[in-house]
């Protein structure tokens, strides 16, 4: 193994009850490892799991006794304060109906919900008015930084 790949942030993608092809990972890694970086914490383990809206559901119902559909939902299993070890399930098919709805490249879409479930690991809140203003803000911040094309 070289040098470089010991280094590497350890943010890992899967898929799970679907086929989908995600481009440009490895800037996307580079991306949410400096937007941690940035938020002063440290990267242990990050992954990302894109599913369906029936598995999200299931997700949603099983740990969060919530039965509607969402499309995404963040897993902190950080044992030590500033550290980031989690799981973060997206729905790729809420991605692409909120992509059409809002006008957005599904892309564009899926990085604004992995940067959204990124900042819930840093702390960031979005059950009050303010806390979802100010997440909103940081989530365009940091969408700023990343070019995708």
């Amino acid at each position: 193994m070289t040098h470089e790949l010991k280094n590497m942030p350890k943010i890992n993608f899967f898929t799970e009850d679907i086929t989908h092809t995600l481009k440009h990972k490895t800037r996307i890694r580079s991306w949410i490892a400096s937007t941690i970086a940035e938020e002063g914490y440290q990267l242990t383990e990050l992954n990302f799991i894109l599913c369906s809206d029936e598995y999200l559901l299931r997700i949603n119902q099983d740990y969060l006794q919530h039965d509607d559909y969402t499309d995404v939902i963040t897993f902190d299993n950080a044992e030590a304060p500033k550290t980031i070890v989690g799981d973060i399930f997206i729905s790729v098919d809420r991605i692409k109906e909120n992509a059409q709805q809002f006008g957005a490249d599904t892309l564009e879409e899926l990085c604004r919900v992995m940067i959204h479930g990124t900042l819930h690991l840093l702390g960031y809140k979005d059950k009050t008015k303010a806390a979802k203003t100010l997440m909103t803000a940081k989530e365009d911040y940091y969408l700023a930084s990343i070019s995708l094309t």
